[in-house]
């Protein structure tokens, strides 16, 4: 029997469909659009041009309530505001932060394994940090569960393991939303075209095996 949706998800889909607004594309047009995923360093770089900086409560965490991962993680700056100031962002407690506050809530949510993706909302330019789970995310669950991302996710960097220092205990593997880490028969495997360079694999390597490098 289908489970019947709980008023918080009706809402939920409500306002997320004020926000977006479908149109049709014609056969064989190109469409401009993407979502980078970030490591550390890139986040915090692109804080560096911002005049005002925004920090919320996650909307899809707060929503979808399936992980316990931190909820004060989104950030937007700038042009992001007429975004904050929807119905859609109407209870998560958006409040004007320091660039030193906005930096402490990247690495938060780095060491918590939280994927940063960049977002432009109202404009070509990027103008808001989102830290994403695999669990609640509306757009990186969704495409890590149908297997979407090397269609819908770019990013620029990738991951380099120098296998001479890596102890194959499997903790990057955990860290790694994107399957590209696993131990076979006792051993690292590393599939770099799934890698998207967010970082989370790095900061947990007991051996300091792992590096990023920029994409060819």
């Amino acid at each position: 029997m289908r489970k019947e949706w709980d008023p918080n998800t009706i809402e939920w889909i409500k306002n997320f469909e004020k926000w977006n607004t479908a149109i049709t594309i014609p056969v064989n047009v190109e469409v401009k659009a993407e979502h980078k995923i970030l490591n550390l360093d890139q986040a915090i770089a692109y804080l560096d041009t911002a005049k005002t900086i925004y920090l919320s409560d996650c909307i899809c965490r707060t929503t979808m309530g399936n992980c316990d991962s931190p909820m004060r993680t989104c950030i937007g700056w700038d042009s992001a505001k007429p975004l904050l100031d929807t119905d859609l962002y109407k209870n998560q407690n958006t409040q004007e932060i320091t660039k030193e506050k906005a930096i402490e809530t990247l690495k938060m949510t780095h060491e918590a394994g939280l994927v940063h993706m960049a977002y432009a909302m109202w404009d070509d330019k990027v103008n808001t940090i989102c830290s994403c789970c695999d669990s609640c995310c509306a757009i990186f669950a969704s495409v890590l569960k149908l297997k979407m991302y090397p269609e819908l996710i770019t990013s620029e960097s990738i991951e380099v393991t120098d296998m001479n220092l890596c102890d194959n205990s499997g903790a990057c593997v955990e860290r790694c939303n994107f399957g590209a880490r696993q131990i076979v028969d006792g051993k690292l495997q590393v599939n770099t075209e799934l890698c998207y360079g967010c970082g989370v694999c790095v900061s947990t390597c007991p051996t300091g095996a792992i590096s990023l490098i920029q994409k060819p």
